[in-house]
């Protein structure tokens, strides 16, 4: 008796070990459930998720094919592994950056979604959950038939995103958010000690960002002189006073916007007025166009403005006019543009701001 019980339990053993080799396989073959990947950046942090495809073929999946109560390897083959490449909270629940084995226990009204630090086992059938990094709970939903299982990125916010496994005719989502702006400075100074270190667009680039944002303007100010010592020009030097304005020091922006001004050219002066327009600011965007005038008669971009200020006294038919003659002597590239223009002074629209 107690030899057939050792035989039995040797047999189940070889059993289990020839399906995990079978399993596992080794060799690169097709299998039934197929690989996929699928990444999605939020702000600067990737988030990617590895894992196997399995079908439902009419079975009943849910509280049979993958038991209510009991760990599951939200997938199908090797852990599903999910990944961050920088810190991120799930559910309101901190998550260092790394990658994790990505489990789920099913329940008839409510899942718990597990991040383990293992993350390169086979399925579930070592899962432990003292290596558990994280657990949360969650609410699963009703969904569209969906024969292969799948996860996707929906809900996209600039700093947050819902990840969701859909399966069956169920739906299992869980948010994760980042902090976009902790993320973003620091990854300008890992940046800015690479190759844009030694560009004046590096800086320009990352002193921007923090001045549109209303950050660190401590940040954005070094930017911005490191920017002009790299090539002083009139885009830095507009930056600089944009910065010095957004910090409160007017008086100390003044010197160096009145600097830029006297290197800008037609564009750039056109682009200035422009912001000015956008930010209210009709009666000074209208200064510039008309320093714009005197420093650069007859091109196109002056015809342009002119067009503009003419709206803005009511006079379409000489607007309609000024607007031609920049729609003859613009380049290409701002034809489509200047057409658009055209059509709307056509009909009486104001084009302005």
């Amino acid at each position: 008796m107690r030899k057939t019980t050792m035989f039995a339990m040797l047999l189940g053993t070889l059993t289990l070990a020839a399906i995990a080799v079978q399993a596992q396989s080794f060799l690169d073959v097709p299998r039934d459930s197929q690989h996929a990947e699928v990444k999605q950046r939020i702000g600067l942090t990737d988030v990617t998720i590895n894992y196997s495809r399995p079908l439902v073929k009419g079975r009943k999946v849910w509280g049979s094919l993958v038991p209510y109560d009991k760990v599951w390897r939200a997938g199908a083959n090797e852990n599903t592994t999910i990944s961050f490449s920088d810190a991120v909270t799930i559910e309101g629940k901190p998550l260092p950056a790394g990658t994790y084995g990505l489990h789920m226990i099913p329940g008839q009204d409510e899942w718990t979604v597990i991040f383990s630090r293992n993350s390169t086992s086979w399925g579930s059938f070592t899962y432990d959950q003292n290596e558990d990094a994280l657990r949360i709970s969650v609410k699963p939903q009703a969904s569209d038939m969906h024969e292969a299982l799948t996860y996707d990125f929906d809900g996209m916010k600039d700093d947050s995103a819902v990840v969701t496994l859909r399966w069956d005719k169920l739906a299992v989502p869980f948010k994760v958010d980042v902090d976009v702006s902790q993320v973003t400075q620091a990854s300008f100074k890992k940046q800015l000690r690479a190759a844009p270190k030694y560009t004046w667009e590096g800086w320009y680039e990352a002193s921007d960002y923090l001045v549109n944002k209303k950050l660190d303007l401590k940040d954005a100010l070094a930017y911005a002189d490191e920017s002009i010592n790299q090539e002083e020009r009139f885009d830095t030097l507009m930056l600089k006073a944009r910065v010095l304005d957004a910090m409160g020091r007017g008086s100390d922006a003044a010197p160096i916007r009145d600097k830029a001004l006297a290197m800008g050219n037609a564009l750039q002066l056109n682009s200035y007025g422009r912001t000015l327009q956008r930010d209210g600011k009709q009666d000074q965007a209208f200064e510039i166009f008309r320093l714009n005038g005197k420093r650069n008669p007859g091109h196109f971009i002056v015809h342009y403005e002119v067009a503009r200020m003419s709206v803005a006294q009511g006079d379409f038919d000489n607007a309609l006019k000024e607007m031609k003659v920049a729609l003859a002597r613009s380049p290409d590239q701002f034809r489509p543009f200047l057409e658009g223009l055209l059509k709307r002074l056509e009909a009486k629209e104001n084009i302005n701001p």
